[in-house]
């Protein structure tokens, strides 16, 4: 099955014609709420006459809009940056007015790790080990678990109008494209994972504001599942947060079901399935529905054709963003210190929070109380290597002089 591929020589040609808002009418969204694979949003700003209103009147115009008046393109991105793909995905749905023109994204990354929005990235993977061996640590702006990305996973995200979002159409899209292609039996569990025999191949999460909407989702083609298991192994501790956690499931890549299963097939595979379908109803179309749609879009994610996406990549990639939106948590781990005759078992006690080590204590054997530990790691970032240079640091010293160490001296 070939690619329809489609160049514009004018990039912001290409952005009015296929939908995008006036630069006044961008959108600033803030997150209001969440569950484990959602964020809602609300948006800030006026509108103009090509965004999506809220109003009463504007969601009936929309429900009203028939399926023949929806055009439909697949976006392939050219950037295989988790970092660029997200801030594509982010503009796309700030900037875009989705009413009339439904958009599918397919994106392929080099090795990372995704965690959601709120979630603890120390209790879903060993942060220092994956920078260690060269595999990015990225937090995208929805919700749900955890999931590793390479070049044998396919990413899609649908959007759509908030009034429009469809999980269970979208999924439906991928396990017909699977049938379709390799004739792969698929299911839809109570999670809105999509399973063979019980086995996790894809997982979903999304993010629905106002005007706009996506639902995304990761395709397990021939992910290296080793650095998938080792990636996803948090170190050592007992940590203690309200962060969202990812929930474990058996993962099975579609390559050993169906060993002619290949990602650029895949990618061509769902991209068409997506065009032949009706915008609103699983009615297939077939070819005659497929030439009435835009077609596949290689896109280009760089500021020429998406004015603001580098600011949208730099906020992505910092700091701030990745390791300070960590909901405060802490951190116990046990610690033997020496003794003149047998050694102390003591528990360290780190809060930490925006990322940054704020407390670090003490507790005492067969009691409550917390001892504050001076040390000049305080208010540092938190990481494992930082967390175990404390407990090396206290495990020198000696009970005879741990009440020293505990007043400043480490």
């Amino acid at each position: 099955m070939s690619i329809l591929l489609r160049r514009n020589s004018s990039q912001l040609h290409l952005l009015q014609r296929l939908g995008a808002a006036s630069s006044a009418a961008i959108t600033r969204l803030a997150s209001s709420t969440n569950d484990n694979n959602n964020v809602t949003d609300t948006a800030t700003t006026t509108t103009t006459t090509t965004s999506t209103t809220t109003s009463g009147n504007k969601r009936k115009t929309l429900a009203a809009v028939a399926d023949a008046d929806i055009k439909k393109s697949v976006f392939i991105s050219q950037s295989s940056d988790i970092f660029t793909n997200l801030a594509l995905e982010d503009w796309l749905y700030k900037n875009f007015d989705f009413g009339h023109h439904h958009v599918l994204l397919l994106w392929v990354n080099e090795p990372c790790v995704v965690i959601g929005r709120h979630q603890n990235p120390f209790t879903e993977a060993n942060v220092s080990k994956l920078m260690e061996r060269g595999i990015t640590l990225a937090r995208r702006n929805s919700g749900g678990g955890a999931v590793y990305h390479d070049r044998g996973n396919l990413n899609c995200t649908f959007f759509t109008p908030r009034e429009r979002y469809d999980r269970k159409y979208n999924l439906n899209i991928v396990t017909r494209s699977l049938f379709r292609e390799w004739a792969i039996k698929t299911e839809i569990n109570d999670r809105d994972d999509i399973v063979i025999a019980n086995k996790k191949i894809s997982g979903t999460a999304a993010k629905l504001g106002r005007p706009n909407a996506y639902h995304h989702c990761t395709i397990l083609a021939s992910a290296n599942k080793l650095h998938l298991g080792e990636s996803l192994v948090k170190e050592p501790a007992n940590y203690i947060s309200r962060a969202t956690a990812s929930v474990p499931s058996p993962i099975r890549n579609l390559v050993d079901v169906n060993r002619n299963v290949n990602v650029p097939q895949l990618l061509s595979a769902v991209g068409y399935e997506y065009l032949r379908t009706a915008a609103t109803a699983l009615e297939d179309g077939g070819s005659t529905q497929t030439m009435k749609q835009r077609g596949f879009q290689l896109i280009n994610p760089t500021e020429k054709w998406f004015p603001g996406i580098e600011e949208l990549r730099a906020n992505y990639s910092s700091w701030d963003w990745v390791i300070g939106k960590t909901p405060k948590f802490t951190v116990e781990k046990e610690l033997e210190v020496k003794g003149d005759e047998r050694g102390m078992k003591l528990k360290l006690n780190v809060e930490v929070e925006a990322g940054l080590m704020s407390k670090i204590c003490l507790q005492l054997p067969q009691s409550e109380q917390l001892v504050p530990v001076v040390t000049p790691l305080q208010g540092q970032a938190y990481n494992e290597q930082n967390l175990n240079a404390i407990m090396g640091a206290l495990k020198l010293v000696s009970t005879s002089n741990m009440q020293q160490a505990m007043n400043g001296s480490i």
